[in-house]
């Protein structure tokens, strides 16, 4: 009886032997040690009113600062009375990736159901037309700037990274001699530099008078960093497709797009879906560095609610809960891959 159950569990995964047997031991002792302060710390006596008083009177986390600037870091400079707007914004951004997820809604409908969204998205948040009021793109922060930042500066980027591979396994010169040059020069640089070229670097050369706007300037260093990275994951996959793949394309007398469409791509973007994937949920978190550049994206708008005096003291709550927002959208991404991986897998 003890090798079944829960018991036969334990014996064969945590006692199989002395040294895992002293290993599951201490590890509990451990727990033992941290979980309990830090369930009295995080639930038991934290403070979670947004008025704070008690915080400072309080020995646990004080949730007030979450709650009494909500709407501020969500939304930053937003004006008050029209953060619906981005709101609902969201909501919509988040019902058409979860709709999407699903590949048997892969079809024209969902494209057009993407391109209402956008219009709509954008809409809410700029305003102007039918009877929206007009919001500058200055006052845009806090959740809907990061995910503004993420999903279309990621979506973007991998299209232009699977032609940048294509470009550098070309038998064009010209052609690979340029791929090879922008996936090195940009790869050998931080992503801070390209963001203070496109804000402080770039304008000087623009003519004068002809302003753009800082986010779509963002935007571009972003897509333009995260698809050099993708172009070299891509470049693997590519290798790793069987040269059989290719004399069989021959064969068939498909041409090079019809081939690389039909054929090879299929094949090579299934194989490099895992550090793909690890790729954009770094550059997700990358997105953060436009604090540097004065954006107020969702980690601005915290930091900006830190330097309020009576909110000084408790950073780490305010971390915590931008973290566990930054984990669900990582988790979500990296949940999607392997549920793909398992879809797309043939067994060969």
């Amino acid at each position: 009886m003890t090798n079944i159950g829960i018991i036969g569990w334990m014996k064969a995964n945590l006692f199989n032997g002395w040294f895992n047997s002293a290993l599951t031991l201490l590890v509990a002792y451990l727990l033992w040690l941290s979980v309990p302060p830090l369930v009295d710390w995080a639930l038991v006596n934290s403070s979670w009113l947004p008025s704070g008083e008690q915080c400072t009177a309080g020995e646990g986390a004080c949730w007030s600062v979450v709650t009494a600037n909500i709407r501020f870091i969500l939304f930053g400079f937003y004006p008050h009375d029209l953060q619906w707007r981005p709101l609902l914004a969201v909501v919509i951004l988040i019902a058409l990736l979860f709709y999407s997820q699903n590949r048997n809604h892969w079809r024209k409908s969902l494209f057009y159901a993407w391109m209402v969204g956008l219009f709509t998205m954008g809409l809410l948040l700029k305003g102007g037309l039918f009877g929206f009021a007009s919001v500058e793109s200055n006052l845009w922060g806090g959740l809907p700037l990061t995910l503004l930042l993420s999903v279309f500066g990621l979506t973007a980027a991998y299209p232009v990274g699977v032609i940048l591979a294509l470009g550098r396994q070309s038998e064009m010169p010209i052609i690979k001699s340029f791929c090879v040059v922008y996936i090195e020069l940009i790869r050998g640089v931080p992503l801070i530099s390209l963001l203070f070229m496109s804000s402080v670097v770039f304008p000087l050369f623009l003519p004068e008078g002809l302003v753009i706007n800082k986010i779509l300037r963002a935007q571009v260093a972003i897509i333009l960093f995260t698809a050099a990275y993708i172009a070299e994951v891509v470049r693997g996959g590519l290798q790793g497709v069987n040269k059989g793949q290719y004399e069989a394309a021959d064969s068939l007398g498909l041409n090079y797009l019809q081939t690389m469409r039909l054929i090879i791509l299929p094949q090579a973007l299934k194989i490099v879906i895992p550090p793909s994937v690890s790729i954009l949920i770094s550059a997700f978190k990358d997105t953060s560095l436009v604090v540097i550049i004065a954006l107020y994206d969702l980690l601005k708008t915290t930091q900006t609610t830190l330097s309020d005096p009576k909110w000084m003291g408790y950073s780490a709550e305010a971390y915590i809960f931008v973290a566990l927002i930054y984990f669900v959208c990582c988790f979500f991404m990296s949940n999607y891959s392997r549920r793909l991986e398992r879809e797309l897998d043939t067994g060969l």
